[in-house]
């Protein structure tokens, strides 16, 4: 997995007051937990656009005047109408202790039933992954290719290596929306209305090469 190099600086101060300063001034306040004691610095808030405005999952590397931590992430807070960075929660990670990250769906392949009409559902965009460091994937593949109407991706058949997913095995990643027009047929009757709108095509075809 990638890291992002984050600069802080110690607070001198913890007080509502100096974060509003802080933030005027285009700092980002943290604090970093996980190790002997709390760490509470700033950043600039520039160096966290590769963090979070991201397809990927990072770490952090971040070093407070000098002394060097490795972290994940673990919250941040946004202001609801600038969506300006108030705050930044970091965890110190360790080799060979397991961490929980939230993790990005990445979806690759044609889903069958988008081709036929449907639209393609992603019911989930992150899914909560635990695993060592040294296995913490940067995203999650997805396989839609046999993604038809009738059908659904589930967590369960999801593929993991050297890491487990923490959301529910019948959990729904993502699904093919029927068109209001064929809502209420079966499958097979939505194979056939497809089979007989190809053959009308290459009916078409035929008769365009002929002429």
């Amino acid at each position: 997995m990638k890291t992002v190099e984050i600069i802080g600086y110690k607070r001198a101060n913890l007080g509502k007051k100096e974060a509003r300063d802080l933030r005027v001034e285009g700092n980002v306040p943290c604090v970093l937990y996980g190790g002997d004691e709390q760490v509470h610095f700033y950043a600039p808030a520039y160096l966290f656009r590769e963090l979070v405005y991201t397809a990927e999952a990072h770490f952090a590397h971040i070093n407070v005047e000098g002394k060097e931590y490795r972290a994940i992430l673990q919250d941040i807070q946004f202001h609801p109408v600038s969506d300006i960075i108030l705050h930044a929660d970091f965890f110190e990670i360790h080799e060979g202790r397991p961490i929980k990250m939230d993790i990005p769906v990445h979806f690759e392949g044609k889903a069958p039933g988008v081709e036929k009409g449907g639209t393609l559902v992603k019911k989930r965009r992150l899914l909560r992954v635990k695993a060592l460091p040294k296995n913490m994937p940067e995203h999650i593949t997805v396989d839609i290719s046999d993604l038809d109407f009738h059908s659904s991706i589930k967590v369960q058949h999801i593929e993991t290596e050297n890491f487990e997913i923490m959301d529910a095995d019948r959990l729904s990643v993502a699904v093919v929306e029927i068109p209001r027009a064929l809502r209420g047929k079966s499958k097979d009757e939505l194979d056939e209305d497809m089979e007989g709108e190809e053959g009308a095509e290459d009916a078409e075809g035929t008769e365009g090469a002929e002429a």
